[in-house]
């Protein structure tokens, strides 16, 4: 490439649009203004923490470690869409999406993005983890067995969710509730 100017990719990490990240089994190595402006910490506070410091409880954290790691061993990469913490203790929707560096290890080395979802979905933090997490799954058009089996739990106990969160959304119905949940602050 003659007369171009060499690239700098240190720039182009600091300077990226969404926040971004590199890890090693969960545990922040390196970050961009865009993360730690989103989060809401000093640099050094991240780096060398686990990614458990962002997640609204440690159970959030483990069980979305076990999700992770079978969809990056099968593809590489692992999307969603999930609430957040920041330094404020402030829930936040949160794009997520990662590439790991070693498929056969898929938490030992990683490149994440995080995109701040705040001016399209607010959370409702009258909804406990265990519903949000169903709520979200819901949304994807995922259905109670699916979800059951995904999250480890009987299908009985996803109806039971799935039923808070139809009077808590005054739906009448699992498509009705679907609608709410999407335009709704949750």
């Amino acid at each position: 490439m003659d007369g171009l100017p060499a690239i700098d990719y240190e720039f182009i990490f600091q300077h990226a649009p969404v926040g971004m990240c590199i890890s090693h089994n969960r545990v922040i190595q390196a970050c961009n203004d865009a993360l730690i402006n989103m989060f809401g910490y000093q640099r050094e506070t991240l780096v060398g923490q686990s990614f458990c410091l962002l997640y609204p409880t440690v159970d959030e954290f483990n069980r979305i470690g076990i999700q992770i790691a079978p969809v990056m061993t099968d593809n590489g990469r692992y999307t969603d869409e999930r609430i957040m913490k920041r330094a404020s203790d402030e829930l936040f929707w949160c794009h997520v999406c990662g590439s790991s560096l070693q498929r056969d290890d898929p938490h030992a080395a990683a490149i994440w993005s995080f995109e701040d979802l705040s001016d399209k979905r607010m959370v409702n933090t009258e909804l406990t983890p265990r519903e949000r997490e169903i709520a979200t799954l819901l949304i994807d058009g995922k259905t109670s067995k699916l979800i059951a089996r995904q999250i480890g739990l009987s299908p009985r106990t996803v109806e039971m969710h799935r039923s808070r969160l139809m009077r808590k959304f005054s739906a009448a119905n699992s498509s009705e509730l679907v609608y709410r949940l999407q335009s709704a602050a949750f």
